[in-house]
């Protein structure tokens, strides 16, 4: 019975205390989402780079192939946009959880199943998309998808090989990222040898524990 009583009696004789333990309880989880917003805001960005690179340069060589023949083509922020919803797609799969059934297979095999797991995931927004559009033009959702449908099979299969295209390279250095850290990963991208080998040093000792 005393030792029920007696932190209780704690409590109330330090009630400063308490208050303290409450308000820093409640900044670090203010600081955690913080650091959770700015990871999720630096990792989108990333993403929507590296996919803007390869589209953008695949529209290019679009142009340059139409020029040949007197064709215009005049689709140069097309490639932006669909980065910027690629972006955002493979975050929500990411929260989904998609593409993690091969995790411990070799990294040929989840990254394959990735890429094509994330390029299905982004043919189901386009017809989400493109249905939502009809529909807030007081259209029926039937006539989204035969906006798509219009497009032809050609187009369709063009998309879809370009998208798959761009997904191969992004997720082969998620994987390696997976594997071997991201910090250390794109440290070997951004530092000089010396810099990376110094801090792999440092990294190194801080992990020997001391005696």
């Amino acid at each position: 019975m005393v030792k029920t009583v007696q932190p209780r009696l704690q409590a109330t004789r330090n009630p400063s205390t308490a208050g303290c333990s409450a308000g820093t309880t409640q900044s670090d989880s203010v600081r955690d989402w913080k650091q959770v917003l700015k990871h999720e805001v630096v990792e989108y960005w990333i993403n929507f780079v590296f996919l803007a690179f390869f589209l953008v340069a695949f529209a290019w060589y679009r142009r340059l192939i139409l020029a040949e023949y007197n064709l215009h083509y005049l689709g140069y922020w097309a490639p932006l946009i669909e980065a910027a919803v690629l972006a955002k797609v493979i975050m929500v799969g990411d929260v989904l959880r998609i593409g993690r059934r091969f995790r411990d297979w070799p990294l040929i095999v989840t990254t394959i199943y990735r890429a094509a797991a994330f390029g299905a995931l982004a043919g189901l927004f386009a017809v989400l998309e493109h249905v939502a559009e009809a529909m807030l033009h007081g259209k029926p959702a039937a006539a989204g998808i035969e906006e798509i449908a219009r497009l032809g099979w050609d187009v369709l299969l063009a998309r879809g090989i370009l998208i798959l295209a761009a997904f191969l390279p992004f997720f082969t250095l998620k994987e390696i990222e997976r594997v071997f850290g991201a910090e250390r990963v794109r440290g070997m991208f951004i530092r000089s040898r010396a810099e990376e080998s110094s801090t792999a040093a440092d990294a190194g000792e801080k992990s020997i524990p001391k005696p």
